[in-house]
């Protein structure tokens, strides 16, 4: 049962509980000695990317998958 109005459980790149999701995760490489700052921050962002639970979804919206003369083959047949 996909609702188009069904919110996703899956929180998105730069929602809240995303941006502190990841701050949690930098300062704890910080404080383990693992990373300096720029170096924590990135290592976070990597290994959110490659956890499934916190990888974006796409576009949620006819909208947001841009202009149908713009899309590939396969998506804009419908």
């Amino acid at each position: 049962m996909n609702d188009v109005n069904e919110v996703s459980a899956v929180p998105e790149p730069g929602s809240k509980s995303y941006d502190k999701h990841r701050a949690r995760r930098r300062k704890d490489l910080e404080k383990s000695g693992a990373a300096d700052a720029q170096e924590a921050n990135e290592e976070a962002k990597r290994e959110m990317e490659r956890d499934p639970d916190w990888r974006p979804s796409g576009p949620r919206t006819e909208r947001g998958r841009g202009p149908k003369g713009e899309r590939p083959e396969s998506e804009s047949e419908g």
